[in-house]
């Protein structure tokens, strides 16, 4: 048997909206906690392969670390 919630209780709060997902496209400059500056080389349904200069690497979303310039 479920509690029913209290009118007027802080705990009764609905969900936060999840964040929209960030896009990117080829030729993109982007930033990278971790990594520095980088272009978006390629895009895929969920990950972007960004060239750094000295290395490329694969990043999954949601993207958390990856900010577009």
């Amino acid at each position: 048997m479920t509690r029913r919630p209290i009118p007027g209780s802080p705990f009764n709060k609905p969900a936060p909206a999840p964040e929209p997902v960030k896009e990117f496209s080829v030729h993109d400059r982007v930033t990278h906690d971790r990594h520095g500056l980088g272009r978006v080389i390629g895009t895929e349904a969920d990950s972007v392969l960004v060239d750094f200069g000295t290395t490329k690497y694969r990043i999954s979303a949601p993207y958390a670390k990856l900010t577009k310039l």
